[in-house]
């Protein structure tokens, strides 16, 4: 790709290219060339690959391939980060005619990307620094720990702030002199695609019968033997089969803290590997039930109208809390029990209502920002 181009899009883990490879299709629908930057905090290629969009034009470090680079390795993740601001910056100064930087979310990457292309590090910068689902708050600095740091670094050092929801706007209310603009959350797109590739594949749904979809992997209640023990207590309540999608510092930390095996000898829960996206999200929109301790999950409950326990003390998803299908557990067990027995009786049924993220065509309202 030529140093050309008026776009630059930096992206780090599989996260942040899931939900922005719509606007990376949209931009190639509209013949908008972009100049895509990998940090190199996860291998980026094959699920380009899998989406249809181009492979990074550079990857700024050898790309990590696991689910996590540093597995808790605070001072190597510190340094590793201080030196991505400085290569994304020289990067970024070597593109001619640069316009905007795109970056999404609240991983590492996000973090040093907008601090890379802010003022404080280029002050005399005419291209606009864009933060892609901006205005997200659990307002708790610890739950999620660092990503409401990420999301909140992001927010002030960004000029243009896409929110996903009215109430991430309202979040960002304070921040003066910034283009905040409502666009919804481009997940919507993700997954409506991601479904559609998985319907092409003809992806084989886990069960006939109604299944719940686990995956726990939040490195704060992965680094406490007490919140572990409380969540395996949750899932071994649930009465249907149950597929646990287990990263492996997932199990890693679950034999450590000797909670593996209790989990084995629930016969109505079986252990499997993540899935892909396509796949992950065939299961999803056939389930019955969510329980995770991950953002994307509860959006993705919202696009599909799926019940679900959030095993988190707090979150940045507030939205579908005010839905009567998404439960907040706060790790209470007793609670999250009578709400996964409530979800799964015959007689529940969801309440009328709208998508707080929106609908399709998320990745069009972003690039249309992005062309002006």
């Amino acid at each position: 790709m030529s140093k050309q181009a008026k776009i630059a899009i930096v992206l780090g883990t599989r996260a942040e290219l899931i939900k922005t490879f719509p606007v990376m299709l949209e931009l190639n629908k509209q013949k908008i060339p972009y100049y895509f930057i990998a940090s190199g905090q996860h291998n980026l290629n094959e699920l380009c690959d899998k989406f249809g969009v181009k492979r990074p034009d550079i990857s700024l470090s050898v790309e990590h391939s696991g689910s996590s680079r540093f597995n808790s390795k605070e001072l190597k993740a510190i340094m590793w980060n201080l030196g991505l601001i400085f290569k994304i910056k020289k990067e970024l100064k070597s593109l001619k005619n640069l316009k905007y930087v795109i970056y999404h979310g609240d991983t590492m990457t996000t973090f040093t990307s907008s601090l890379a292309s802010s003022r404080l590090f280029n002050p005399l910068k005419k291209y606009k620094n864009v933060h892609l689902e901006a205005g997200l708050r659990s307002f708790n600095v610890f739950e999620p720990f660092p990503e409401e740091i990420s999301r909140r670094v992001a927010g002030m050092f960004s000029k243009v702030l896409l929110a996903p929801s009215a109430l991430s706007k309202w979040h960002l209310r304070h921040k003066k002199g910034k283009e905040v603009h409502v666009v919804g959350n481009t997940v919507v797109d993700s997954a409506l695609h991601a479904l559609d590739l998985a319907k092409k594949k003809k992806v084989k749904i886990l069960s006939k019968k109604k299944f719940a979809l686990i995956t726990v992997h939040r490195h704060e209640n992965l680094k406490s033997k007490e919140r572990l023990s409380k969540i395996v207590d949750i899932l071994n309540s649930i009465t249907i089969d149950s597929y646990f999608a287990m990263h492996t510092n997932t199990e890693s930390k679950l034999k450590q803290f000797g909670l593996y095996d209790k989990l084995m000898q629930n016969k109505k829960i079986k252990i499997m590997p993540p899935m892909d996206y396509p796949e992950f999200i065939a299961q999803l929109e056939q389930c019955s039930l969510i329980v995770c301790d991950g953002g994307s999950m509860q959006e993705e409950s919202l696009i599909f109208g799926k019940p679900c326990v959030v095993l988190r003390m707090a979150t940045e998803r507030q939205e579908g809390l005010k839905t009567n299908f998404q439960f907040l557990s706060k790790l209470d067990v007793e609670q999250s029990k009578a709400k996964i027995q409530e979800y799964l009786s015959k007689d529940f049924k969801i309440e009328k209502y709208s998508n707080p993220y929106g609908e399709k065509g998320v990745s069009k309202k972003v690039v249309e920002i992005l062309k002006k």
